[in-house]
């Protein structure tokens, strides 16, 4: 069974720039899609991007352009570059394989 741990989060302005981690350990990494998911307060947890075992990427309509998705198989990593953030994407990003979850990483964009 996989443990996902993600890292990366924190407080950052308008406009700016983070870049989440989630380290995956137990599985054979390489052969799953991962994605990455988003749940705002008083929200349903939404899904952001996924890249697959090829690195085909997608990415929702409201992150498209602004966040790139990144695996390193190696490493058993994937990344989740934030650029030009917003007020809206504040939330705790969550890693997934499959059925397996992280625990999360908190986001937030204020000034």
């Amino acid at each position: 069974q996989v443990q996902l741990v993600e890292s990366g989060g924190g407080l950052v302005q308008p406009g700016g720039s983070l870049r989440l981690s989630c380290a995956a350990s137990g599985s054979i990494f390489s052969v799953y899609t991962m994605r990455w998911y988003r749940q705002a307060p008083g929200k349903q947890r939404e899904w952001v991007a996924e890249i697959t075992s090829g690195g085909s990427t997608n990415y929702a309509d409201s992150v498209k352009g602004r966040f790139t998705i990144s695996r390193d198989n190696a490493k058993n990593m994937v990344y989740l570059q934030m650029n030009s953030l917003k007020a809206e994407d504040t939330a705790v990003y969550y890693c997934n394989q499959k059925t397996q979850w992280g625990q999360g990483t908190q986001v937030t964009v204020s000034s």
